[in-house]
Formats: C-alpha cells, structure tokens, sequence
C-alpha cells in the first residue's frame, strides 16, 4: 500500500473536468458570493484504492473548496434528512456556449451545470469553477476527512469577498 499520496496540483478548474471525479465526495456547506461565486467544501476523494483483501477500499482523501464563478440560473431540488449527509453521485457539465456577459468575463465558455446528490439535484450555468486542496490526501477507510479533524474554511474564501449566505451541512 502506498504511504504517501502523490499530488499532482493544488488547484484544478473546469479544463481538468474529464480528470476529476466526484462520486461519494461528501459536502459540508455551500456558499454564495458577490461577484455571483458559489463555493462548496467537500471531501475529495483523489484514489480509491483496493485493500490487500480486496474487499474493502482504502480513499485518499482531502478537503477540497470547489468556487464555481458567473453562476445564474441555481436550482436546489435537495432533501436532507439526516444532517451533515450531502454527497455527490456525480457532476455533469454540457451544453458550451458563449456567455451572456462575455465582455466582461475572462472565461469565454459558459456551460450547464448538474450536480446529482443521494439528496437531489443543484443545476445552474457558470463559466467554470477552481477547486482548491486545503491539505495532502490522507488515507482513510472512510469516505469522508471529517473523522481525520479536517478543517473546512468557506469563510476564509468569503471574508475577503463579502459573504452573501453561508450553509452548513
């Protein structure tokens, strides 16, 4: 088993999409900005990786703020039951196009956005998105870095932007 998680970059976008999966990565709380920014913490899950007895995995996993920018058009159709129990199935981005503002954006290509949860759907449009690694993959045998006492800092990201709303998971 590998010690140590090799990572590739501390910061990837919408140009690494085909890369990235997010299945079973839990969120912790979403965030809306000025400047129409909407942030998510979550657990990432960078490997899966099966153990030895190939009947359990081993995750490398780290906390992640995924900031996606020009959002318009949020649809939450979510219901939570159980607290702190938000996960990603899948994110799917389709439909390319010209944005509306395209003047004033540096990104030239909006796309749909869908992010499927075990808890439903949040859809909206934006030109992208920047996730940050807050720490090094850890690996765990649970899904989730909670347990690891990873920290999860929205508010960081929203002090120097003017926060709008805050929601904790």
């Amino acid at each position: 088993m590998e010690k140590k998680y090799n990572l590739e970059k501390t910061m990837w976008s919408e140009n690494d999409f085909n890369e990235m999966n997010w299945h079973d990565n839990k969120i912790h709380a979403m965030s809306f900005q000025d400047e129409f920014k909407f942030l998510l913490d979550i657990d990432y899950i960078f490997k899966w990786q099966l153990k030895s007895n190939k009947k359990k995995y081993l995750f490398w996993i780290s906390p992640c703020t995924i900031i996606f920018e020009n959002v318009y058009d949020i649809v939450f159709d979510l219901e939570v039951s159980v607290p702190h129990q938000v996960i990603i199935d899948n994110i799917t981005m389709t439909n390319p196009r010209k944005p509306k503002n395209v003047i004033y954006l540096e990104k030239q290509i909006e796309y749909d956005w869908l992010i499927e949860t075990i808890n439903g759907d949040i859809s909206f449009k934006s030109v992208g998105f920047d996730q940050f690694v807050k720490k090094t993959p850890i690996s765990t045998n649970k899904n989730s870095t909670s347990i690891a006492g990873a920290e999860y800092h929205l508010t960081q990201f929203s002090k120097a932007k003017n926060q709008s709303i805050l929601i904790s998971l």
